[in-house]
Order: C-alpha cells, then sequence, then structure tokens
C-alpha cells in the first residue's frame, strides 16, 4: 500500500484527469478533537496514491469562522486553526506531489467572511467611507430605509430570507448567501487585485489549480435594480465583465502552468462555453450529469449535451456523481425519483440502499470511462450511503434558512470510517456530525480486504484507467444497443456497456472483459444495473 502512482507527465494531465475531492473537517482527524484536519490528509495519503488519483480538490482549508462549512473565509493566507497551519499545508502539497498527486484549492471569490478584515473596516468606517465601496452597502427603501433595496433571491435553495442585512447605522448590505458572507464590489481593483496576489500566494506554494466557487456570481450592475426571474438578464449572474476578470486570472495561472476549474451554473449552453474560451477557464463542473436520473435515455441526452456544449472552445468536459453540496449517489439511486434537485430535498425519502449500490457501482464505470476528467467526492468510493442527521445535531445553514424544511448538506459531509474496529470507525476523535449506526461496516480497512467491495472496484476502475489506453480525453462514439442500454466506444477498442434496461442485455462483441460492477449472469449477459469494460 502507498506506492507513488506514475503521475501524468503531458502538460494537459487535466485535461484526462481522476481528481479526489477533500472536505478536510470529515476526512481524517490527525489530533483527536473530532475535526478533520491537514495531519488527517496527510497521515491518509499512501491511500490516495493507492486509490490511483491524479490530484486532490481542497474545499476550503483558510482561516473561517465556519458560518459556511469555511465557503466565509477570513483570510486566504492562514490555513484555520482547526485544520493545522500553513507550514502542514506546504508540507502536505509537497508530499502529495511525490506521491504523484497535484493539489486543487477553493478560492470563493463572490463574498467573504463578515470577519474579513475587510469588512470589519468597512462597518467601523461608516456611511460613505472608502472602506464600503469594497462591498455593496447601500440605503434603504421606504420612508426612513426600513425596506431593503432591492428584491434579490437567496442564492441558497429554498432560503426565503432576505439578501440584505441592516447595520445599525442605517446602511444594508448585500449577501446573496449568508448574513456572515458580504458580497464583495468586483468593480473594485482594489478588489481585483487582491485575488490576483492570493492566486500568485498559492501557485507559490506548489499548488497545481484553483476550483472557482459560485464564478457566475461576481459581477453585479452597479444600479442594483429590482429583478424579475424571466424578464430580461440577471444583475447579478452571468454578467459580460466577469470575462475580464477570468482572463486576468488565466494570465496568472499561465505563469505557474497551474489551472482553474469553475463552479458554473448555467441553463444557457452557449454562455456556458464562454467562461471555457483558451484564454479563460481550463474546466467547468458539469451539473448536468451530476443533476440527471438513472434513465438511459436522459443520460445519454446529458453526456451529448455536454460534449457538444464543450466543443466548439476545445475544452474538455467533466463528469461527478456527488460533491459536498449534493445527496449521494448510493442513496439517491435508491429512490424513486433518482434525480437531483436542490428545491426537492426533504426528510425520510425512501431509498433501497442494495439497488442505490448496485447502480452506483455501475456509474462509477459508467462517468469514469466518458472523456474528460471525472471528480470523486471522499467516501464514494467506499458506497457511503447520506446520513440522516438528527435535526439537533445539523450545522447546515441551508436547513434554517429554508424554515427547517431542508435537511441540509451535513447527510454527505459525515466524517469518514477509516477502521472497523476502532473507535469512531477510526476518524479520529468524536466526530463534528455523529456517525451513523454501523457505519464501521463501511471501513476503508474491511473494504480493502473484499474484492468485491466498491473501494476495489474504484481502485481497479481508477488502475486500468490510469495505465489502459483509450481513457480520458478524447473521442467517444455511440453504438447500437437496445433500448435501456447504453454502449459506446472510445480509442484502441475501449468499450464502455451499461444496462439501465429491466432485463440481461447481450455483450457486444470483445476480444477481453477488462471490468464489471457487477458479475455477469450464467449465460455471459450483463446483468440489470450493471456496467462493463470491454476490449473490442
Amino acid at each position: 500500500m502507498g506506492q507513488p502512482s506514475p503521475a501524468r507527465t503531458h502538460d494537459d494531465w487535466w485535461r484526462s484527469a481522476a481528481i479526489y475531492q477533500v472536505y478536510v473537517r470529515s476526512f481524517a482527524d490527525g489530533d483527536g478533537d473530532g475535526t478533520g484536519d491537514l495531519a488527517g490528509v496527510r497521515a491518509r495519503l499512501p491511500y490516495l496514491a493507492e486509490l490511483g488519483v491524479d490530484a486532490l480538490w481542497f474545499t476550503p482549508w483558510y482561516l473561517s469562522p465556519l458560518a459556511d462549512g469555511g465557503y466565509d473565509v477570513a483570510d486566504y493566507r492562514v490555513i484555520d486553526p482547526a485544520f493545522g497551519t500553513l507550514a502542514e499545508a506546504e508540507k502536505l502539497i509537497a508530499e502529495a506531489r511525490e506521491l504523484g498527486i497535484r493539489t486543487i484549492v477553493d478560492i470563493v471569490p463572490n463574498h467573504v467572511s463578515d470577519q474579513h478584515p475587510w469588512f470589519r473596516a468597512a462597518v467601523a468606517a461608516g456611511p460613505g467611507s472608502p472602506e464600503r465601496e469594497l462591498f455593496h452597502f447601500r440605503a434603504g427603501r421606504g420612508e426612513n430605509g426600513e425596506l431593503p433595496p432591492n428584491d434579490w433571491p437567496s442564492q441558497f435553495a429554498g432560503s426565503t430570507e432576505p439578501v440584505w442585512t441592516r447595520l445599525p447605522d442605517g446602511e444594508w448590505y448585500l449577501h446573496l448567501f449568508t448574513p456572515e458572507q458580504p458580497d464583495l464590489n468586483w468593480a473594485h481593483p482594489a478588489v481585483r487585485q487582491e485575488h490576483e496576489d492570493v492566486l500568485r500566494f498559492w501557485f507559490e506554494r506548489g499548488v497545481a489549480g484553483v476550483r472557482i466557487d459560485s464564478a457566475a456570481l461576481l459581477a453585479k450592475d452597479p444600479a442594483l435594480p429590482d429583478f424579475t426571474e424571466g424578464r430580461g438578464p440577471s444583475p447579478f449572474v452571468d454578467r459580460d465583465e466577469l470575462h475580464d476578470i477570468y482572463r486576468a486570472w488565466r494570465a496568472v495561472a499561465d505563469e505557474y502552468d497551474a489551472i482553474f476549474v469553475g463552479e458554473v451554473w448555467l441553463p444557457d449552453s452557449e454562455r456556458f462555453a464562454r467562461y471555457l474560451r483558451p484564454d479563460e477557464l481550463h474546466t467547468a463542473f458539469n451539473f448536468s450529469f451530476l443533476a440527471c436520473p438513472w434513465d438511459a435515455e436522459r443520460l445519454r441526452t446529458s453526456i451529448d449535451e455536454t460534449l457538444a456544449e464543450h466543443a466548439p472552445v476545445g475544452a474538455p468536459a467533466t463528469w461527478v456523481l456527488c460533491n459536498h453540496d449534493v445527496t449521494r449517489t448510493v442513496t439517491r439511486y435508491g429512490r424513486a425519483d433518482t434525480g437531483f434537485d436542490f428545491t426537492a430535498k426533504e426528510f425520510g425519502t425512501p431509498t433501497d440502499l442494495a439497488l442505490g449500490t448496485r447502480r452506483a457501482r455501475s456509474a462509477a464505470l459508467l462517468s469514469l470511462a466518458l472523456p474528460g476528467a471525472v471528480y470523486v467526492y471522499q467516501g464514494e468510493e467506499l458506497g457511503l450511503p447520506e446520513a440522516d442527521i438528527p435535526r439537533e445535531s445539523i450545522q447546515d445553514p441551508m436547513h434554517f434558512r429554508s424554515g427547517g424544511t431542508d435537511p441540509g448538506r451535513d447527510g454527505c459531509r459525515v466524517p469518514l470510517p477509516w477502521e472497523a474496529g476502532a473507535p469512531y470507525a477510526g476518524f479520529g476523535g468524536e466526530p463534528w456530525l455523529p456517525q451513523p449506526a454501523g457505519w464501521a461496516a463501511y471501513a476503508a480497512d474491511r473494504q480493502g480486504e473484499d474484492p468485491a467491495s466498491m473501494l476495489s472496484l474504484y481502485r481497479a476502475a481508477l488502475r486500468l484507467r490510469r495505465s489502459a489506453a483509450g481513457f480520458g480525453d478524447g473521442p467517444l462514439t455511440w453504438l447500437p444497443a437496445p433500448e435501456g442500454v447504453l454502449a459506446f466506444d472510445r480509442t484502441d477498442g475501449l468499450r464502455c456497456v451499461v444496462n439501465l434496461s429491466g432485463t440481461p442485455a447481450e455483450l457486444p462483441a470483445h476480444t477481453s472483459v477488462l471490468l464489471t460492477s457487477g458479475p455477469l449472469d450464467a449465460e455471459g449477459r450483463l446483468p440489470q444495473d450493471t456496467a462493463a469494460w470491454l476490449r473490442a
């Protein structure tokens, strides 16, 4: 265990990379205080090397009051003490690179924490001050300024809370998310300069890339007008000014041969592709595929549309089944509604975990065989289900801002199980979120000894994806297949078949079976909800 995997050596490694998302707080606890930390990640680097990933994407590890899981950043140049120190982060980046694993960090440019020095100075300085020009401060409407400056909706799905908070001096400030996350004014040159300096700070420390949170929200219409959905362009989403910002960022990244991946939620494929032009972002997350139900026709449509929208700008697609905001794959695929929608989350939705697990295994081979890069959220390789968090233990602000109707995102953030026989399944100290009963059954040490486990499947798949011909970026050709079956060829005779129909499917012509998500039946056919990689 822990032998280095051969790193991709070509400059465009990111076009075909398998990238593992680390939610530090829940990954591994090295000091026993119940919170995951950098020491825990460093101790588990051999596990990640054996898994076979090319890069690690870390959700924010910076100084933060954790009003929104670290996406409220108080200082980008300081590691939050709960996670460790800057020196530890530098060691982690270097040690991972020695194992052939690159590092991607998260930048949250739309907003900062209300504890950020800039915002604290702005509050103290008062109305009309230069300090307030770094944010969006406005007088209120109404006879005495008692009404918010506009009617913009919250970006937390299901939230009915306003996006303006009034200070005692009478002015209001804008926050598209929580009041603890004031939005920055990206029309101000100091905001742009600071973020370019932050990029350089981390690139100088060996970071290979940056994931950009809420990448389409930074620029605002300076008039801050009211907005009714569907009536004209949005005053705060996907504004044209954004592209100058990202061109400047790209120039910085190119100095260090670093890359960007943007969190860009846009329904318009042409507008989406603009962010991926050769002088802007390298890649962007693919939310269509993530949210797609387990349905052959709809998955094929999502795949086709994704490849088509990336083709005009020559950017590689990305594929992901789950992340730190989304219901875990095993649980979602075991429900009657297998799609994902932030506005449709509710407590107590029934799920068939055996069915969901079978489908999740199949979906893993599907996603890993598609052209481009793939992201794996921590714990997906263990087949973890969404945890039912007791209401009194929920910490996610999405839950509270929905008035308690949305279960929030804590269910996919429960600390990982590492050792079946250890307290708290080997995570460390008593976890900051409670682990469900039976969590130890998913432990990595137990799964590592079971050739039929989800972990063994991911290890085998990632090993093949790295070493065998035909994977990663490149063309995809659909093959004729029965209804409910997806079948496609990549290059070098690589063939992928996924059976989503209700009956076993005959395998297409092949010379060998590379890997299957479950056993073939007695006649050599592919059972329902099973996938196979073939060499044709």
